[in-house]
């Protein structure tokens, strides 16, 4: 699988300001998913060695639509037929049949740009607007709440993807 690869270090640590901090470590960890996934074979990347059965690219995949529900649907409230397009039987991760690999890629690498025009110009105490995700104002968390949870996720699907690639070919992450 093909795709572009950015830096391979963190934000840079004279950050000061929380909305530039969030979206530094936000696309360096995009890059890590993707460092993570390279070189894996399309039989890796489908296959499972897990006993939930969850694959590389099905996570992929998650986190696309992971944060497509978080900052378009959630914070934009952009209405979606299909913001839970990941989920598959008994929850777990499911990729669309007719979708291949390179289409999963695509979706994933077109994500950010679509996340950074949700919150455009947007402070991080701006709560989520409603008729999307959420229906009441009690419902809308802020964006800095959103940006901490879709960090998390990454945050911790990287640490998945560790095992799942030393399990796959010995190759262990940082």
């Amino acid at each position: 699988m093909e795709f572009t690869l950015g830096p391979e270090t963190e934000p840079p640590k004279h950050l000061a300001d929380p909305a530039e901090l969030f979206e530094a470590y936000l696309d360096f960890y995009r890059q890590v998913i993707l460092r993570k996934l390279e070189g894996l074979s399309e039989e890796e990347l489908r296959g499972s060695r897990l006993p939930s059965g969850w694959t590389p690219l099905g996570l992929l995949w998650h986190l696309r639509c992971m944060e497509r529900r978080w900052y378009e649907w959630g914070f934009a409230g952009r209405p979606f037929d299909d913001p839970w397009a990941d989920h598959g039987p008994e929850d777990s991760w499911a990729i669309p049949a007719d979708m291949s690999s390179t289409q999963v890629f695509a979706a994933y690498a077109a994500q950010p740009a679509r996340s950074h025009l949700a919150i455009a110009g947007a402070d991080l105490a701006d709560t989520a607007a409603l008729g999307g995700r959420f229906a009441t104002a009690a419902e809308a968390p802020t964006l800095a709440w959103i940006h901490f949870h879709v960090l998390q996720e990454y945050a911790r699907h990287a640490g998945h993807l560790d095992i799942a690639r030393e399990l796959a070919d010995g190759a262990v992450g940082e």
